[in-house]
């Protein structure tokens, strides 16, 4: 699979310039479902890091529409089974599409709450995807090299990984409800964070 082949050659490309990548907690992966991976997004390395950790596992994740412009990039996204997201106008598709591949059952998906690299605020919607498609948030954090010129310093690199979030199942769950899910995000974010590093403080670049 050319996800996969991908990440094998990428890992040993990154090993070399800057060590072996901590995984930690990955016994929290869940073996008998589809799950979303929820992370606070805070470089173009997030992605690649996340999927040291999650391998053999894959994942489609969402990427700003603009990225998908050059031919290159759209074949190499579209390969990596990335699909395109408009964050001025994210419409309804936002949900459809993500809630749509999970359904399948054969790929989990990767969802940054806080959106941009440069806010750590956790907006909507990863709550409302993992209800619609029955299946659990698995919280992960990234600390590391921030740039691809970073990877050259061999700064230590570390994904850990929370316990899965589970919605109910059976129940109908109020927006307000959701909303709870969403902050309980943010609030898992930062003790994994600080479970890694209690100094940690992440400044965009």
């Amino acid at each position: 699979m050319f996800f996969k082949t991908v990440v094998i050659i990428v890992r040993f490309l990154v090993r070399i310039l800057n060590g072996k990548t901590e995984i930690q907690n990955k016994e929290y992966i869940p073996k008998d479902t589809v799950y979303i991976l929820a992370a606070p997004h805070r470089s173009l390395l997030d992605p690649i890091f996340i999927s040291f950790g999650v391998y053999p596992h894959v994942f489609s994740s969402m990427a700003k529409q603009e990225l998908f412009k050059g031919k290159f990039m759209n074949w190499l996204l579209t390969h990596m089974k990335a699909f395109p997201v408009n964050r001025e106008n994210p419409g309804p598709s936002a949900l459809k599409q993500p809630v749509s591949i999970l359904k399948e059952g054969k790929t989990n998906l990767l969802i940054f709450p806080t959106g941009s690299r440069h806010s750590a605020e956790i907006k909507g919607g990863t709550s409302s995807i993992a209800k619609l498609a029955n299946v659990p948030i698995l919280p992960v954090v990234y600390q590391g090299p921030l740039t691809f010129k970073d990877l050259l310093k061999r700064k230590k690199a570390t994904v850990r990984f929370g316990k899965p979030i589970y919605l109910p199942k059976e129940k109908r769950i109020s927006r307000d409800e959701l909303a709870a899910y969403d902050e309980l995000l943010g609030t898992t974010f930062h003790q994994l964070d600080q479970e890694i590093d209690p100094n940690f403080v992440y400044v965009a670049k």
